[in-house]
């Protein structure tokens, strides 16, 4: 039985969350959704990544891979879904434990003449808060001209 976080026993579960990041910018949709479906452009936008190691160098289901980031972090990563037309993706990114990962899901739509990009991050509060002010950031490079 699990009550409150506690489960059967075994201790305290860190509580999972989700939160939805958004920013807007002067890129087109098109553009925005291009830094992210092309893996080689993410250090172009995203700060906290140095270099991506990739099974294929455009977003696909089943895609996966290993994301660099600072001091040495190696983040692995698989893509569980991607819509070009709708200009969403989602994927599932880890270190160590799988289970201890964030499911990230990802939009870039049009606003006027620029676009506007969405994540929503799910998993453990600790993870999901530690990574939200780096995911804020890396988002508003995605406008960057």
């Amino acid at each position: 039985m699990s009550i409150a976080g506690l489960d059967s026993g075994r201790g305290v579960n860190p509580p999972a969350v989700r939160t939805t990041l958004r920013r807007r910018g002067q890129a087109t949709a098109d553009t925005a959704w291009e830094r992210y479906a092309d893996i080689s452009l993410w250090p172009t936008w995203a700060p906290q990544i140095l270099g991506v190691d990739a099974s294929t160098d455009r977003l696909a289901v089943g895609t996966t891979g290993t994301v660099k980031g600072p001091v040495g972090i190696r983040v692995s990563f698989e893509v569980l879904a991607v819509d070009e037309s709708a200009r969403t993706w989602a994927w599932r990114a880890w270190i160590g434990a799988r289970s201890a990962g964030l499911t990230l899901e990802h939009g870039v739509e049009a606003r006027g003449t620029g676009s506007s990009t969405w994540l929503t991050v799910d998993g453990l509060a600790p993870i999901v808060l530690a990574y939200s002010p780096a995911a804020y950031l890396a988002l508003g490079g995605l406008f960057r001209p």
